[in-house]
């Protein structure tokens, strides 16, 4: 394997064009696997069996990793498996038969209407830089959009006439509608805020940093947490959280499911529903709360 990790890691960044971040963690993966391997005695790929690579798995489990690592583990291992038959140097894949664990599906932590609210109000003032994070955060409770396309969007892909975003997730494109608290701060920050953080002529994306360029992930992630503080919101926030409120809240108030789905991009409506066990528990919840025969 000490030849064919590297080969394989150029074919997925080079022919595949995984991204940085994903060949990282397959190298990684793969090379804690080369070392068990080296250490159990198997130097060839003749010795490498599904019997193997299972007692692999069950070490993995053992060491007290996650399903899902161990899960990324196998999915690491059929990659690298698949591209070793392909190119000849192995006749049978020994992770054909190799499943990986099951991963409960964890409910996204949501937070009410009024921490959101709270949460929304905290970029309160005229600055070029509140007036983009207050434009940022409603336009994605509004939306419902990933963060990495909230980041992604260039002028013309807002339309303030007629209250919509065209929102691109790979290759497709989804048309989702917003109100009045969004358009309002959209209009404060393009018109009064935007001009004084773009450094240079051309700049397409409506959202920018400090120094002209665009928002990053990790940068809108950092806002949200500080904004949280200041609201006096202790729930754990991540960079999905007004997506995951977007949907509970829409689908708590009777929103259709299925248009509920088109809004969030979700290629199946199974992954909405995880939204709508939500809206059930809260209704238990009160239910337990107010009926006297309780």
């Amino acid at each position: 394997m000490e030849l064919e990790i590297p080969l394989f890691l150029d074919y997925l960044e080079n022919t595949k064009n995984a991204s940085r971040s994903t060949v990282t963690s397959y190298e990684r993966d793969l090379k804690k696997l080369e070392t068990y391997l080296n250490e159990a005695g198997v130097g060839s790929f003749s010795g490498i069996t599904p019997e193997r690579l299972a007692e692999y798995l069950a070490y993995l489990e053992n060491k007290g990793l996650s399903a899902a690592t161990v899960s990324r583990n196998v999915a690491s291992m059929k990659a690298f498996f698949r591209y070793i038959c392909c190119q000849n140097k192995i006749k049978h894949d020994p992770t054909e038969m190799i499943h990986a664990p099951h991963i409960a599906r964890k409910a996204p932590d949501v937070l009410t209407a009024d921490e959101v609210i709270r949460l929304l109000e905290q970029p309160s003032g005229d600055s070029p830089k509140e007036m983009r994070d207050r434009a940022m955060l409603e336009l994605l409770y509004a939306t419902g959009m990933r963060v990495s396309e909230l980041i992604s969007l260039k002028m013309r892909d807002i339309s303030l006439t007629m209250n919509y975003v065209v929102c691109c997730d790979g290759e497709k494109e989804r048309v989702i509608p917003f109100g009045t608290g969004a358009k309002e701060a959209l209009e404060s920050y393009i018109k009064r805020g935007r001009d004084a953080l773009v450094k240079e002529d051309g700049q397409t994306y409506l959202f920018v940093n400090c120094s002209g360029g665009p928002m990053s992930r990790q940068g809108f992630w950092k806002l949200i947490k500080q904004y949280a503080r200041k609201a006096g919101i202790y729930a754990e926030i991540t960079p999905h959280t007004l997506r995951h409120c977007f949907a509970a809240h829409l689908l708590e108030n009777g929103a259709d499911i299925k248009a509920v789905q088109e809004m969030l991009g979700h290629s199946n409506v199974s992954t909405t529903q995880i939204y709508q066990g939500l809206c059930i528990g809260h209704m238990r919840n009160m239910y337990e709360q107010a009926h006297p025969r309780m």
